[in-house]
Formats: structure tokens, sequence, C-alpha cells
């Protein structure tokens, strides 16, 4: 038999092979840009050497009380410095971080604790009183270590964040995986009915969309990134890591407002930000004294939502650069980008801004995207009206749901991740979102995108917000209905809003009725159509 040159003595050892990981770029920042701001948050600045040894200290403390591989660790707090450190503390002991959407009622905080089998809670005393009765109703409760940095909430723990920091050792050896496909984090889908679900992320994903991030958005070193997307969901679209990578400057704050936004990018010269519509919204509709068009390039990634294209327009009017990305919580954040090409520069604003309020192509690591027959599972023609379901695999497609092989059987049914996303290709071979299958309006036989009514209704210029859902209907079944938030001062009428939609698209699709009410939301700004659904006016 032949010997094969490329194997015979060719193979993995300890000086050409080591699981990848996110945690290699904190190490290096530190190594490279010790002195280099890291995080700024208020009157506190942190540089990267000082922030890598914090991590350290929380994972030595965390060692300490006997925390290790595959343990759990939860922590309920806003984009503030340990938040931050979490996401390198946690996994440096061999741990899993479970960051926990600080917009969560008790029960849903309680059940989330008892699944992920969370040992210690790291809980901002902000939340305190809807932590306490999430730990009520638990028969083995995590240990609780408090973050106290406000006069808000009482403390529920033994420690203090900070004391507890002092507890580690600053020398302490982190615990790197064996196995890039351990896992680093578990993140609890925002689930519109049911308990959520738990997902499984491993060092390699993490490692890898956090780079796909710089490279896609065509990052340079030490950018000076405002927190405003919530570092809690899907760990902050990987940013935490991403930012170390490239010794950037995470600016942080509590809370997030349009005059925050202006005043960061004033005082701490902020180049990036995230965010969902809802971020936008903000960001638009900011007072006259307090807003200003920028003297330099901000970038913004959006997602959550599709934005509507006159949102887009308005942003950049504003001298922000958009770019449109999409994903979900089990494709590590964002996964798909709508990427920008030069030859588009000569387009109208408002051709631009359709062309970017498309979601677009794979990330850089992903390795295959399409639209595919959900029962075929044939891709569907690139003809930009064939609707099928967007489709994901590779190395950016979560582990699994943590605990429930059904659901992680259904979700890769067919050896691909099934998003339950509908969407046509167009003839480029971008994706175009047209709706979640569960929010199709099917009127008379026709089916009608919601988005396509949402983005018709954004273009007028009282509304605030805007979301459709179907309402049942005796001669159609069912027809759409709008739900309504209106600007400050504005005074359009349901017949108003009616007429517009029928001057501008087909008269079949457009709302019969239209409610004027504030949009419930999730933390991540998706709006949450299931209490629209339970809102639905008499016909």
């Amino acid at each position: 038999m032949a010997i094969n040159p490329y194997h015979s003595h060719l193979g993995k050892n300890a000086a050409n092979h080591t699981a990848l990981s996110p945690l290699s770029f904190l190490d290096r920042a530190a190594d490279v840009y010790p002195t280099h701001s890291s995080v700024i948050y208020g009157e506190k600045q942190f540089l990267w050497q000082q922030t890598r040894e914090r991590c350290t200290r929380l994972g030595s403390a965390l060692s300490k009380i006997g925390i290790g591989k595959n343990h759990t660790v939860a922590i309920m707090a806003p984009n503030i410095p340990p938040m931050y450190e979490a996401h390198f503390g946690v996994p440096s002991c061999g741990a899993v971080l479970n960051s926990i959407n600080t917009r969560l009622d008790a029960v849903t905080v309680a059940f989330i604790l008892e699944h992920s089998e969370a040992r210690v809670l790291i809980a901002d005393t902000e939340y305190s009183a809807t932590v306490a009765a999430a730990l009520a109703t638990l028969n083995n409760p995590p240990i609780v270590i408090d973050i106290e940095d406000t006069s808000h909430g009482d403390r529920l723990g033994t420690i203090e964040y900070e004391e507890f920091l002092q507890t580690g050792d600053p020398d302490f050896q982190w615990i790197t995986p064996e196995d890039e496909w351990d896992a680093i984090s578990l993140n609890y889908t925002s689930g519109t009915t049911g308990n959520p679900k738990g997902v499984v992320y491993h060092h390699r994903g993490a490692y890898l969309n956090a780079l796909s991030n710089i490279t896609g958005w065509e990052m340079a070193n030490h950018p000076r990134y405002l927190w405003t997307l919530p570092m809690f969901h899907c760990n902050g679209w990987c940013f935490p890591w991403s930012l170390a990578a490239i010794a950037g400057v995470s600016v942080c704050s509590r809370g997030v407002t349009g005059a925050g936004i202006f005043d960061a990018i004033k005082h701490h010269r902020v180049t990036h930000l995230c965010g969902a519509p809802i971020v936008l919204g903000m960001i638009i509709n900011t007072d006259a004294a307090q807003q200003f068009t920028l003297d330099y390039p901000v970038k913004v990634m959006t997602a959550a939502a599709p934005p509507p294209a006159p949102i887009l327009q308005s942003m950049e009017d504003l001298g922000f650069h958009m770019t449109h990305v999409y994903g979900l919580t089990e494709t590590y954040g964002p996964a798909v980008m709508c990427a920008w090409k030069t030859e588009w520069d000569t387009q109208g604003a408002e051709d631009r801004a359709q062309l970017k309020s498309r979601q677009g192509v794979r990330y850089q690591v992903l390795e295959s995207l399409a639209v595919l027959d959900p029962v075929t599972m044939q891709a569907v023609p690139r003809d930009g009206t064939t609707v099928g379901e967007i489709m994901f695999s590779g190395n950016i497609v979560m582990k699994g749901y943590f605990k429930n092989p059904e659901e992680t059987d259904r979700a890769f049914e067919g050896g691909w991740f099934h998003s339950g996303d509908l969407a046509v290709m167009d003839p480029d071979g971008y994706l175009r979102i047209t709706d979640r299958s569960k929010d199709v309006i099917i009127s008379g036989g026709e089916n009608i995108s919601s988005i396509e009514i949402e983005s018709t209704l954004y273009a007028h210029p009282d509304v605030l917000e805007a979301a459709v859902v179907a309402m049942p209907d005796e001669k159609w079944g069912e027809t759409p209905c709008a739900f309504v938030t209106l600007k400050e001062q504005a005074q359009a009428s349901e017949k108003d809003l009616i007429t517009w939609c029928r001057d501008k698209m087909a008269h079949f699709k457009c709302p019969s009725r239209v409610v004027f009410t504030e949009l419930p939301k999730t933390s991540t700004g998706k709006v949450q159509k299931f209490r629209l659904r339970e809102q639905l006016p008499n016909k």
C-alpha cells in the first residue's frame, strides 16, 4: 500500500493544534495593548491589562467555590463591566455562561435557573425584586453574588461582586477547552409560547462568529463600541469577544435612550453600535435639541424585525452608515449580512434603502445558507417571488437545545437547521424575509406578508411603529389588522392609514382595521405579536 506523504508523519500535536476559543482574544489584547482602554462606564475606565486581571480573578474565585467544567453560572445584569467580564471570566474556569434577559418575569427566571442547573447567579441589585421572587420558588437555589453599583434594590447574596473578585488569584491558570466543541454559553430563546429553549454555543462557533463580525463589518483596530444591544442577547451577538480580538473599547451604560446615544457619540467618539429597529427609532425621534448630524461616520448594525426602508433612509440622512444583518439565537446572533456592493452607490436614496432592507448573504464563517421548500427540501428558484424557509448549516449553528433532544432533532431535520422564517431569494442571491411562518396572513386563499404592510405603514409621516397580525373574518377567513403607535402630536386616523395603504398596495393586502396602541416588545426589540392577537378588536 502506498504511503500518503501528507499523512505518514504529519499529525496533530501540542505545537500545531489548539482548540479554538475566544478566550485567546483577551489574552492577546492584554499582552499587545495592556494600557489601551478596554471598558468605559461612567467615570470608570479600565485598561486591557486590568480587564484581563479582573476576568482572571473572576474565574479563580468561581473555581475556589467549586465551579468547574460544564457547570452553569448565570448572570442577570445590564450592559455594565461585570457583564462584559463574565464573558471571559466564567468560561476561564471551564464553566458555561448563562446570561439572563433582564426583562423576564420571576416565573421565567426561576424556570431558567432550574432548567440550566445554575450553581451561581451573579445578579445586579436593580433586579432584586424579580430575582428574590424567582429564588423563593426553587428547592435548590444557586449561590448569589450581588452587583451593587446603584442605590436600587436589596442585597440577596452574602458577597458583593467586587469583594468576590478580590478572593480570586490574579495568576490563576485558565481552564481552556480540550475540545473546541465544548460549551461556552447557554442562551434561552424569548419564546412566545411555553417555556423558552436553552441554546448551547460552543467555543469554536463563538470564536468564528466573533471574527466574522469584524471582517463582515470591516472593523479596524480599536473601535469605540457603544453597548446599545443587550449583552444577554446571543452574548451581545458575540461582540464581547469581537472587541477583545481587535482591542476595542466597550462604552457601557445601564440603559438606552436616543439622547444617551448622541451624548456617547459626542463625548466618547463612538464608532460602532448595534441594535434592533426600536433603537433606530429612538435615534431618529430624539428631541431636536439633543440631536445632531454626524461629522464622522458611525456604523450601525441592525437586526431583529426587518427594518423598514424609511427607517434606514432616515438613519442615513443623519449620517449613520447602516448594515442590515439577520440571524437567530440558534446561529450565535447574526449569520446573514446585506453585504454592500459599490455599484449600488449610484442608486437613489430610496433604492439604496430598499436594497439595505434585505437580509442578504451568509457570513464568511457560515458554510451554507438556503431558502428551501420545507416539504421537498429543494431550493426555491431565485425569482424573488417563490417563498421557502430559510435554513442554515455550518459551524455557527448551535450545538442543540439543552436537555431537549426532541426539539433538537426537529430543528435539524433533513440535515439543516430550520429557522421558521419565510423568505424569497432574489436573482442576485440575496435573500429577503417575507414573514415568520406563523405570521403569514391567508385571506381568501391569498398569502399576505405582514412585513409588506408594516413597511408601507412605516412610510407614513405620522407612524412611529407598526405591527400587523391576522384577524378572523367570516368572509375571507382572516384579514390584516394593524396595530400602530403614532409620533407625538400626530393626528392620523384609522381611515387615513387605511387609505394610505390602499393608495400604495393591492387592496386585498390592506388592513381592514387599525388599532392605535403601544406595541408590546421583547427586550431585544421584537414585537410580541401573540400579545397583539389577544387584543384583536371585534369586527
